[in-house]
């Protein structure tokens, strides 16, 4: 690691010959990996745009405008030719010559080309291109109180902000702001401890699952699990609810209960809210607002918080939906 800085400094120290950088960039460029679904969007893209720029006038007009639309870019290319080799020297120096070479090909392709721009508004928002690192840590520690938690942020390929983030950040203050209010009622005094941290159950095609667990250990402790289900092509979250109407949900809700009513006859240990003498506590049905994410296999998983509807023993817990159920939801 020390030799890696010290390589990293010198590289820093060292004025880069301008043809070094070109061909670094060119380089890194052609080894970018493009995965087979964000391959297959986008020749779908480029197909659908053609076809709207074959029913929106006369080819005449077209190549007439695109030949204006290259003359405007050329010069702009022109003006802008020394400021991309100063930009391309500082992204090598930081290590982002991929993710730059790649970002800089896509603006331009859609920048210079009318087919090519089109078709990009058949992308996804998100996209198959996309990872989800955290945000930010809050970390805390006053007396007996201590807290850990993880903020996750999606970034996908065309690099905006999405609604969904909002939400999940939102979601993480919440947690933050309950702590620090319970830290200062209680002055530090008395165990208390917060641990909230994520991860990935779900990427496929349409849906991202991001799903976060949070401990909170008192007197005794508690599990709470939230998923935050987003739609690929809108960045939005998506509810349960806008999934399934009454009639999938119902059909979902006693398929819960049957699951239930069979683990509980395999094992006396696994206890579940269903013939309590307390009518309240008795699972009734699904109400469309609980959290969920997709299986491997595209099956919905429908999550419960502790003693949500079992004893507190059995923490929080999970059912998975067969498909003959619900369909292929996951697309």
């Amino acid at each position: 690691m020390k030799e890696q800085m010290m390589n990293h400094k010198e590289t820093e120290n060292r004025e880069i010959p301008m043809e070094d950088v070109l061909y670094g960039a060119k380089k890194a460029y052609w080894e970018i990996p493009v995965p087979e679904a964000a391959k297959a969007r986008l020749l779908q893209g480029i197909a659908d745009a053609k076809k709207d720029l074959e029913e929106e006038g006369p080819k005449e007009s077209r190549q007439e405008s695109r030949k204006q639309d290259g003359n405007r870019n050329q010069s702009s290319r022109n003006r802008s030719s020394s400021g991309k080799r100063n930009r391309g020297i500082l992204y090598l120096r930081r290590g982002l010559a991929t993710a730059a070479a790649c970002l800089c090909i896509i603006t331009a392709l859609a920048n210079v080309d009318p087919v090519i721009s089109n078709a990009m508004g058949h992308l996804p928002i998100i996209g198959a291109i996309s990872r989800v690192v955290t945000f930010r840590t809050f970390e805390n520690s006053s007396g007996d109180f201590e807290a850990k938690v993880e903020v996750p942020k999606i970034q996908g390929e065309t690099g905006e902000d999405i609604s969904a983030n909002q939400e999940i950040e939102a979601y993480a203050e919440g947690l933050i702001r309950q702590y620090e209010e319970d830290l200062a009622a209680a002055s530090g005094e008395g165990n208390y401890a917060l641990n909230s941290s994520y991860d990935v159950v779900y990427d496929g095609e349409r849906y991202l699952c991001i799903r976060l667990r949070t401990t909170l250990v008192m007197a005794g402790a508690t599990e709470n699990v939230k998923v935050f289900t987003v739609d690929k092509e809108s960045g939005r979250t998506v509810g349960l609810g806008e999934l399934c109407d009454e009639a999938l949900l119902q059909k979902i809700s006693e398929n819960i209960k049957e699951q239930m009513e069979a683990q509980m006859a395999a094992d006396d240990k696994v206890s579940y809210f269903l013939h309590s003498d307390v009518e309240e506590w008795n699972f009734k049905g699904l109400t469309g607002e609980e959290s969920f994410y997709f299986a491997q296999d595209g099956s919905l998983v429908i999550c419960f918080d502790e003693y949500e509807v079992a004893p507190g023993y059995m923490g929080a817990v999970e059912f998975t939906i067969p498909r003959e159920i619900t369909g292929d939801l996951s697309h």
